[in-house]
């Protein structure tokens, strides 16, 4: 078991071997994935197969994860760090635990997603959406704002997640453009609302197409993917309007760990996933919007307007991560 270092729950983080026979070998690229397995282990045996590269890969929460590799330090095993959000990774590069990485990888994705000290880069683009279930909620009583879920109307009718880091990331995006107050003023209304919390985005969504809650703040890919197994779910996405922060655009990073031993292998695996291959992967199969240019979204998705996402510094998520989760633990979301 791990416990955070700042507020935030405990989690347990499993070690998987995804090459057979693999286990404890020394010769492996470790990777600290915080993508589930269930999202991303065909990709990564694919890596491994194409490359002869044995991997190990400890999955679990991506800022839990963080936290370990921060206690572990130079003695960390981990020689990629693979993150659901920006904020964890941005954490570990403020403590100066991540490589920079070659110029030729970055330049492979706009420079708004990648750090600006080249020791990460986005490989994917999630979308902040309110998902709903239309059998319950009228298309003309959706909220024009995010900040209108306090409304007494939607009391108790707003699912979130508020241990997931993409929910984080989203709180941390909140204060720096909108100031620590207001964010603070929003989890606190919220709570008191009593807005249903879940362990993750996969549960909102699962219980908005169920009809237990009417609505739920989520990543945009989550609902396709429920979509694809049952089109007849009345779940749907809605965007944010106007650059609204209930619109923020996450991008999903890779990272290469300053202390690895094996910064080549693991130089080949942020490669890999920069490469159309895997791009096409994420676009066909988990419907996220891939980063690198040239490969093109599923044609199931909406066209990503930039516009519609709020402009912010992805580089000071990190920064904000121990704040955020002291915010959200203090708004009684956490209870």
């Amino acid at each position: 078991m791990l416990r955070r270092s700042f507020a935030g729950p405990i989690v347990v983080v499993v070690l998987a071997a995804v090459v057979g026979g693999c286990g404890a070998d020394r010769d492996a690229l470790t990777i600290y994935s915080g993508r589930d397995e269930a999202l991303v282990g065909p990709l990564l045996e694919r890596f491994s197969e194409e490359t002869g590269i044995p991997i190990d890969v400890r999955y679990g929460d991506s800022a839990d994860l963080a936290v370990l590799l921060a206690e572990e330090g130079e003695n960390t095993p981990a020689d990629v760090f693979f993150s659901q959000t920006p904020g964890a990774v941005g954490y570990l590069d403020e403590q100066g635990l991540l490589a920079e990485l070659p110029r030729d990888l970055l330049g492979k994705v706009d420079p708004k997603f990648e750090a600006s000290d080249g020791r990460w880069i986005g490989l994917t683009a999630r979308q902040r959406v309110l998902v709903y279930n239309e059998k319950i909620v009228d298309e003309a009583d959706l909220p024009e704002s995010v900040f209108d879920l306090t409304q007494p109307q939607y009391a108790g009718e707003v699912a979130l997640a508020p241990s997931n880091g993409s929910f984080q990331d989203f709180v941390s995006a909140m204060a720096l453009i909108e100031g620590e107050d207001v964010a603070q003023r929003w989890l606190d209304a919220m709570a008191a609302g009593g807005a249903p919390t879940y362990a993750d985005n996969n549960s909102i969504v699962d219980a908005v197409a169920r009809g237990e809650v009417a609505m739920g703040l989520a990543n945009h890919y989550y609902n396709y993917r429920f979509l694809e197994e049952d089109p007849l779910l009345p779940s749907r996405n809605y965007v944010f309007p106007d650059g609204d922060i209930g619109a923020l655009l996450i991008a999903s990073t890779v990272s290469v760990v300053e202390s690895s031993e094996a910064t080549e292998n693991a130089q080949k695996f942020v490669e890999f996933l920069l490469e159309e291959e895997a791009q096409n992967y994420f676009a066909e199969e988990t419907f996220e919007y891939p980063l690198a240019s040239g490969v093109a979204p599923s044609p199931e998705l909406p066209p990503l307007d930039m516009q519609s996402a709020p402009d912010f510094d992805i580089d000071r998520l990190g920064a904000e991560l121990e704040r955020t989760t002291k915010m959200i633990a203090e708004s009684g979301l956490l209870d």
